[in-house]
């Protein structure tokens, strides 16, 4: 069980990293003309491979793009080949990256979560650089990638109607008895927002209230596609 507090600060989280490499400080270079060409990547469990587009849209910039895969605890996963790991992206130019799994069997009954990265670094002219303080900023975009079982008892569009809500104390209590990942949105108690959660398959997370809480729950998910879901009312258990 997890229990989930939320703040002002914390209440979305972010979808991308930025890193910073400091030559210096003065000048600053951003890598932004690449995109990832999906929110999340779905990697059925029977097929041999899926695939993930980068396109640059710069007209003038190259960058140099770096990708891996990482497991739910953010350590790199060596049961997974990223091909090309490592490949110059031309303006205004599309790849496309491979994703392979070569790891043992993963549960045949829910979904695996990793996470897939994509980093982003601007080429740098020297010739215009020399002798100058520069800031290189590298963006590292970073999206789920879901392993899904085939034969699963129900489907993506069916899991959020499975979802349970109870109030435990001071807790909104949210169950999952799905296969799927869940990521829950804009979700309301009566009239108090409350922030956002992803839930595990098969598992429950608790969310503190506000003081004097009480009502219907309101809600929107995530789809495959990264669109939010038509919003739900679900009363209190």
């Amino acid at each position: 069980m997890q229990k989930v507090f939320f703040t002002m600060l914390n209440s979305i989280k972010l979808g991308f990293i930025v890193l910073l490499t400091l030559f210096t400080s003065l000048n600053v270079q951003a890598a932004g003309g690449i995109a990832l060409g999906a929110t999340r990547v779905i990697y059925p469990s029977a097929a041999k491979q899926t695939s993930l587009a980068i396109s640059n849209s710069d007209t003038k910039e190259r960058y140099l793009v770096n990708s891996w895969i990482e497991n739910s605890a953010g350590q790199k996963e060596k049961t997974f080949i990223v091909t090309p790991p490592l490949f110059v992206s031309e303006p205004k130019s599309e790849n496309t990256l491979r994703i392979i799994y070569a790891g043992q069997p993963l549960p045949v009954d829910r979904e695996s979560l990793f996470w897939m990265n994509v980093k982003a670094i601007p080429s740098v002219d020297k010739s215009h650089i020399e002798g100058k303080n520069v800031l290189q900023l590298a963006i590292l975009s970073r999206i789920k990638l879901f392993v899904r079982p085939a034969n699963l008892p129900q489907t993506p569009e069916e899991a959020p109607a499975l979802l349970n809500f109870s109030h435990v104390g001071n807790y909104l209590k949210v169950t999952n008895p799905s296969a799927y990942y869940l990521t829950l949105v804009n979700i309301s108690v009566g009239a108090k927002k409350i922030g956002n959660v992803m839930i595990a398959p098969k598992s429950d997370v608790q969310i503190l209230l506000p003081a004097g809480t009480q009502g219907n729950v309101t809600f929107q998910t995530v789809n495959d596609y990264g669109a939010l879901t038509t919003a739900t009312t679900a009363s209190l258990g």
